[in-house]
């Protein structure tokens, strides 16, 4: 007999039960509820007993006061974070062609710089420039 003992895998159970517990979102319409049970509890213990029972911490209620003074719990509140924007095809479209324009028109008045510094520079080389008669066509 050795005295090794043998390791063994241990068999791995579906607890059903996940590894970070989700964090807790409570509705306006659920936090409105606590506040007033807790503005009607008069007895000692009492609010004590409704937070057990619901669940609640009283950092819960301090929260949540502080949010009713600020007016928070009137209705819908703002989301947090950056405000949607509408996906709007005809903006998005005159946002493409506006850019496709500029691009066009800087790119036309490079050429028309050149241009001219090719018939400025091409008599002290000793080149005519060829004469256009407004056809478009070069003779």
């Amino acid at each position: 007999m050795s005295s090794a003992r043998s390791v063994l895998p241990l068999p791995d159970h579906d607890t059903g039960v996940s590894p970070t517990r989700a964090r807790r979102r409570f509705s306006t319409a659920f936090t409105l509820q606590p506040l007033a049970a807790a503005d009607a509890c008069t007895k000692p213990g009492e609010l004590g007993g409704q937070l057990r029972r619901k669940g609640l911490y009283s950092s819960h209620l301090a929260f949540w006061r502080a949010a009713q003074r600020r007016g928070e719990l009137q209705g819908l509140t703002k989301r947090r974070g950056p405000s949607p924007i509408t996906a709007d095809r005809a903006r998005k479209e005159l946002a493409v062609l506006e850019r496709a324009l500029a691009k066009t028109t800087a790119r036309a008045e490079r050429a028309e710089l050149i241009i001219e510094d090719q018939i400025s520079f091409s008599p002290l080389v000793g080149l005519t420039p060829p004469q256009h008669d407004g056809s478009g066509e070069t003779p």
